[in-house]
């Protein structure tokens, strides 16, 4: 008898038979099914919960003896939801599709599971992942994509990370692209293989690598950089021939410089975390340090111009700006912040008078953020806010005004309007530079400001503070942050208000 000779090769594949996660991942239809849930405890609400958030539509049928006053409350928002007072029984399978066990009683879950085996019924028994046939997977959602996330049920809380990763990476516009595509496969005309091919070249963006548009990239890095080089030389050539003050400065630095300096860097921190609050925390220090608003509000802005670049700069390499948005912003909020620029420069010498006003506002935007850190849910995107270039203009006027607010509102809005706050942050940043330049060249030539200490503090402190901030904008909880910013503000903001009035009386 001949011997057949040993293959090799196929012992790998043999090997990796049962390696890895062999579950088939599939998206059931419950809005046709009937699911029975037993237990209406903690867990058996947790169950219920992420089936009616998946599939509003479903059937269910919740069994237990004990029942949350929660299971009956979702209950009562879900028509297809049956909620029944009982104990378990094996007829309860009889007309059912889906089981999930979900009691604190380890014997009746294995009871039900061998019950709904009995009957070739698909059942999940609640942290028994040897007794599942199948498992609520995490899901990522953004509109008709969904995506499920298994780890065979060796680690939720990875899956659960994973899916905080993926809800922050895919942007919510990715749903506008789903519908544009429908549309447009829908209108093609011509066999299968046209088709695929048309909507390849139409998806391809999706997919494209980051070296794929270097001309775009080297440009937008040049334009900052030039600009920025461009403002430095120019306000520094005005200063040096308008402000006798300022080659003073060079030679004797005010100690106060390192109290701006300290500011700028902390600041500038706590606006790359929550991206907002750097223009009316700086401001509101600049005026209880004695600095009048238009000579506050051109060091804000002139130590923006460095800081938002280097940042704007990091969130475009990390590909995190809109550019339709981009540019529906810039060209308005030029305009405003200009504008506003040039009516505080006017008022200068009647800052006595403008002052408590400013007050009033960097108070305003305390309150505001403070709301923010205790209601920071966004809208739906379908209530996306649509007037873009008029919420530019009013951002810049009354930023320039106010010496700071284009975070606090324009950013803000965005957000709460349903938009990504990832694409959203970057995309503010990256124009506020633009707009922090033409504000600072338009105080510049107007104001003969002796506050050089402040603006070179918070000029080298916020851009030392700007590359580290960028990158920590998405690692940061930002509540604690925002609270304390927000008490501050309205703290300093007060007190500014109040010895206006005892001085006044």
């Amino acid at each position: 008898m001949t011997q057949l000779p040993e293959d090799n090769s196929v012992k790998p594949v043999e090997q990796d038979k049962d390696r890895g996660n062999q579950l088939f991942p599939v998206f059931i239809k419950l809005n046709n099914l009937h699911t029975v849930l037993i237990g209406a405890g903690n867990v058996g609400l947790e169950k219920l919960t992420a089936v009616l958030k998946n599939s509003p539509r479903a059937r269910v049928t919740v069994i237990a003896r004990t029942i949350l006053p929660e299971i009956h409350a979702l209950a009562s928002k879900y028509a297809g939801v049956q909620v029944v007072n009982k104990s378990f029984a094996e007829y309860d399978l009889n007309t059912a599709d889906l089981v999930i066990a979900a009691t604190d009683d380890s014997d009746l879950n294995n009871y039900i599971c061998q019950a709904a085996h009995d009957r070739k019924l698909l059942v999940n028994v609640a942290d028994k992942p040897d007794l599942c046939d199948f498992y609520l997977s995490s899901i990522v959602q953004k509109g008709d994509l969904k995506i499920a996330i298994s780890t065979n049920g060796k680690s939720p809380t990875v899956a659960k990370r994973i899916k905080e990763f993926l809800n922050r990476e895919i942007p919510d516009e990715i749903d506008d692209t789903l519908q544009q595509m429908s549309e447009l496969r829908n209108s093609l005309k011509g066999d299968f293989a046209y088709k695929v091919r048309k909507l390849n070249e139409a998806t391809a963006v999706l997919v494209e690598s980051k070296k794929a548009k270097p001309d775009n990239k080297m440009f937008v890095r040049w334009l900052i950089w030039l600009t920025s080089i461009a403002a430095v030389g120019i306000s520094v050539v005005s200063l040096w021939y308008r402000e006798p003050a300022f080659q003073n400065y060079v030679e004797n630095i005010d100690p106060m410089f390192y109290y701006f300096l300290g500011a700028g860097f902390v600041f500038s921190m706590i606006d790359g975390a929550i991206g907002m609050s750097y223009g009316v925390t700086s401001t509101t220090f600049s005026l209880s340090m004695g600095v009048p608003p238009a000579s506050a509000s051109m060091a804000v802005h002139l130590s923006e111009v460095l800081s938002n670049g280097i940042a704007g700069w990091m969130h475009y390499r990390m590909g995190n700006v809109n550019w339709k948005l981009f540019k529906l912003l810039l060209i308005p909020g030029i305009i405003g912040a200009v504008t506003g620029a040039y009516l505080l420069s006017s008022l200068e010498h009647y800052a006595h008078y403008t002052k408590p006003f400013v007050s009033l506002y960097t108070l305003i935007l305390g309150l505001v953020i403070l709301s923010k850190a205790f209601n920071r849910k966004p809208k739906k995107s379908a209530d996306k806010i649509k007037k873009i270039s008029l919420l530019g203009l009013g951002g810049g006027f009354i930023d320039a005004v106010g010496g700071g607010g284009w975070g606090s509102i324009v950013l803000s809005t965005l957000i709460a309007g349903g938009r990504n706050a990832r694409f959203s942050l970057g995309t503010v940043k990256l124009s506020r530079f633009f707009i922090a330049l033409m504000s600072s060249l338009t105080f510049v030539t107007m104001l003969n400001s002796g506050h050089w200490h402040a603006v070179a503090g918070l000029i080298i402190g916020s851009a030392a503070a700007s590359p580290i901030a960028a990158k920590i904008s998405n690692k940061i909880s930002t509540k604690v942050i925002m609270v304390a910013v927000g008490v501050i503000v309205v703290a300093i903001s007060l007190r500014s208000i109040v010895n206006f009035i005892i001085k006044v009386i």
